[in-house]
């Protein structure tokens, strides 16, 4: 966020500029979901709904369920992956 300078983005830009270059959404916020219901995809998103985690933990949950998601990437009927912890 802080390289491509959208760190005070709102979510709309945050999406339009996801979409636009190709990336994929990694998120907490369920905003982004609905914004996958309402305008469809790209970007696909990857939600996290793990509850407040460090980012060490954060990218492990993301390596743990790294061949899932190269799945999920590759899939182009899927908008939305969800990483769920309880």
């Amino acid at each position: 966020m802080k390289a491509e300078g959208l760190v005070n983005a709102f979510d709309r830009q945050i999406w339009d500029y996801a979409g636009l270059h190709n990336f994929t959404i990694v998120t907490q916020d369920s905003d982004f979901n609905d914004l996958s219901i309402l305008f469809g995809f790209p970007p696909k998103i990857i939600w996290l709904r793990t509850g407040n985690l460090k980012i060490t933990a954060i990218l492990d949950v993301l390596v743990r369920n790294y061949s899932d998601l190269e799945k999920f990437e590759a899939d182009n009927e899927l908008a939305c992956f969800e990483i769920v912890l309880s």
